[in-house]
Order: structure tokens, then sequence, then C-alpha cells
């Protein structure tokens, strides 16, 4: 039997909402940004959402501005970020799913744009087996270059990333799964053999349509049929 993976993505899939605003909430309320960058982050989100922004640049831009950091204090700042902001918001039909492929034997692994920090939280916290999620380059004095780590878990860089992970599992993408609510992860669905929408946005519910994706729903915590592989 060929080996089987589960790849999960993170915000509006597996949590209800959209980490990147809540990030820039949090960190204008430590008073670590101003008024006018948190508009501008929340400005990218927006268009993105509309389909009218690469998030690619949006990402490498946000890396310049780390430039000098330390990763330690990042690492501190994401933790608390997650314990307040995104533990509680996980959709009840995520746990479903994710036992159920568990049950199968398969992989499970964390798909998303979100940083490698959050990742570990995410993994530790639903028992998945690795992330594959956007890393910072550091220095050997543990501060940020301000450069990304490529390629950026996005679009076709996911494609990527998840084939890489999948061939050292041994491991063909057309033989896994892949949960998402963008169309932004086109590359992704068409990669995989089953891909399914999950509270999809309105360009990849049409588009689940018109090609008979699974469309489910994970705000209640019963599996249905609709969400059977």
């Amino acid at each position: 039997m060929a080996t089987s993976i589960a790849f999960f993505d993170l915000d509006k899939t597996l949590i209800n909402r959209n980490s990147a605003t809540l990030w820039i909430r949090f960190e204008l309320a430590a008073r670590r940004i101003t008024r006018w960058q948190a508009l501008q982050g929340l400005g990218w989100v927006i268009r993105y959402s509309l389909g009218a922004a690469d998030m690619t640049d949006a990402i490498r831009q946000s890396v310049v501005t780390l430039r000098g950091q330390r990763e330690d204090e990042m690492r501190r700042r994401a933790d608390a970020f997650y314990d307040e902001m995104l533990r509680g918001l996980y959709r009840p039909g995520a746990f479903d799913a994710i036992e159920r492929h568990r049950r199968s034997g398969e992989r499970l692994v964390l798909l998303t744009s979100s940083s490698n920090y959050v990742s570990e939280r995410v993994c530790a916290d639903l028992g998945l087996d690795g992330h594959l999620s956007n890393r910072f380059e550091v220095d050997e004095a543990g501060c940020y270059t301000g450069r990304a780590i490529e390629p950026l878990c996005f679009g076709d860089g996911k494609v990527v990333l998840a084939r890489r992970y999948a061939a050292s599992q041994g491991a063909e993408l057309a033989d896994c799964s892949f949960y998402t609510d963008s169309h932004s992860d086109l590359p992704m669905l068409e990669a995989v053999g089953r891909p399914v929408a999950v509270h999809p946005d309105p360009r990849l519910r049409r588009l689940a349509r018109r090609r008979r994706w699974p469309t489910v729903d994970w705000d209640t915590a019963i599996s249905t049929a609709e969400d059977d592989r």
C-alpha cells in the first residue's frame, strides 16, 4: 500500500480566522508596530483575500522588517500569540478529520504560510507528524538577516515543499489529501489526488463545484459522508 499524507492548511481551515490579521492586532496592542504599519499589513491581507495581491511580496517585505531582531524573542512572542489568540479557534470538525486520517495510518502534516513558530505549537496541540511553513534566515548571533528561506510556503512554493516532504516519506502527492479554504492554494489542490475545500472562499467554492471536489463544513464536530474520502 502506498504511503499517504494528509496535508492541512491553517488559516480559515483548521482555525476559523486568519492568523496574519490577528498577529497584526497582537503586535499593535503591544505597541511593537505603529497604526500605519498595522493598516499597511491589513491592507495586504484584504487585497490578498480579494485576489488582488500576491502574498509572497508581503511575506518577503515583512521578513525584511525583522532584520537584527533576535529569534528567541520572536519565538517568545509567537508562543504568547498562540496561547492568547489562536489556541481557542480550532474548528470542531477539524479534530474529526485529523483523527480519521490518523486511524487510517496516514501521516498528518500542516502546510501553511504561517511561521514555523506557530506551526510548531499547532503540531504539538493536534498531534501532527510535521509541518511545512515559512522560515526566516538567522545568523550565527541568533538574529534575523531579513531574508526568508526559499521557496516560500505559499502558492507554487507549497507544492515544491510538499513534494519534497512526500518524496522523503516514499509517497506521491497523487496519493495524498489536502484541505484548504483558499483559491490561492489551487496549485496544491491540483497536485494531490484528494483535494478538499473547507469553508471555501467564493472563488474556490465555484471551482470546487465545477470540478466536483468535496466541500466540507468543520464548524460542527460531526463527520459527514460529504467529508469522507
